[in-house]
C-alpha cells in the first residue's frame, strides 16, 4: 500500500428546507455547499418575471446590491457569469462560494414604479469544508464552518431548530472526544473540526460533517493512489 494518501471531498449536494421562526413565517432558508449550484424560490412571483427584482444583502448594516432589475441580470455585479432566472422567477447560483451566503429578497415592481405584494426573503447559509496536508502516518484536521446571514446567526438556529454541525463515520455514529484517536473542536455553533491521524488501513474510510434537522452532510473520504498528493474539493 502506497504511503501516501489523497482525500477526496466530496461535496453532496444540501437538501433546502423552509424553516420557520427565525425571521418571518415565509422565509425560505437553503443550506448549500460550496461548490454546488443553487436555486432561490421566489415565493411572490407574478405571471412572468419582467417585474422580478432580486436584490442581495451579505450584512445587515450594509446597503443592498441589485442582482436582477425587471427579469433582467445587472451586468456591474462580481457574479454577473454565476447568475441566471429561473422561468419561476427564482434565482439560479452557480458555483456557490463561502461569499454568496447572506440574504435574498425578491420584489415585484410594476412598470410605473409600485411595488406589488410583500418582499420574498431567502437566507442563503453555506456550509465549506477544507483540511491540512494529508500524508498516511501524519496527523490531520478537518475544517468544517457554516456562513450564515448576521441576524440568522448559529445561536438563531440552535434555539429555533435546534441546528448543529457534528461527525460521523461512514456507519452514521457520532465522533466524540471519548474515542482516543479523534480530537473534535467546537469553538462555536458555527465552526467545528476533527483531528485524527491518517492509517493505512483508513483507505476508503468516510467521515462526515453533518448538519441537524436539514438532513446534510459533506463527507470525506481518504483514497490511496501511488506516491504523489492531490488533493480534490
Amino acid at each position: 500500500m502506497a504511503d501516501k494518501c489523497h482525500l477526496c471531498l466530496l461535496g453532496l449536494i444540501f437538501l433546502s428546507s423552509l424553516l420557520t421562526g427565525l425571521s418571518g413565517v415565509d422565509d425560505a432558508h437553503v443550506f448549500i455547499s460550496s461548490g454546488e449550484d443553487v436555486r432561490l424560490p421566489c415565493n411572490n412571483a407574478l405571471h412572468d418575471c419582467k417585474s422580478t427584482t432580486w436584490l442581495y444583502n451579505r450584512f445587515s448594516h450594509s446597503p443592498a446590491v441589485e442582482l436582477i432589475t425587471g427579469g433582467r441580470k445587472k451586468t456591474d455585479t462580481e457574479r454577473h457569469e454565476r447568475l441566471s432566472l429561473g422561468s419561476d422567477c427564482s434565482l439560479n447560483v452557480k458555483s456557490v462560494t463561502k461569499e454568496d451566503y447572506g440574504l435574498y429578497i425578491c420584489q415585484q415592481w410594476t412598470v410605473n414604479g409600485q411595488q406589488q405584494g410583500t418582499n420574498a426573503r431567502v437566507y442563503l447559509h453555506v456550509l465549506r469544508v477544507s483540511s491540512s496536508e494529508i500524508s498516511a502516518g501524519r496527523s490531520v484536521t478537518l475544517f468544517c464552518q457554516l456562513y450564515s446571514y448576521p441576524r440568522v446567526s448559529c445561536d438563531d438556529l440552535i434555539r429555533s431548530e435546534g441546528i448543529d454541525l457534528f461527525w460521523v463515520n461512514q456507519a452514521g455514529v457520532k465522533l466524540t472526544n471519548s474515542d482516543s484517536r479523534y480530537q473534535i473542536s467546537a469553538p462555536d455553533h458555527c465552526i467545528t473540526s476533527l483531528n485524527t491521524t491518517i492509517l493505512n488501513e483508513d483507505e476508503n474510510r468516510e467521515w462526515r460533517c453533518e448538519v441537524t434537522q436539514v438532513k446534510t452532510s459533506v463527507t470525506f473520504t481518504v483514497r490511496y493512489s501511488g506516491e504523489k498528493q492531490t488533493f480534490l474539493t
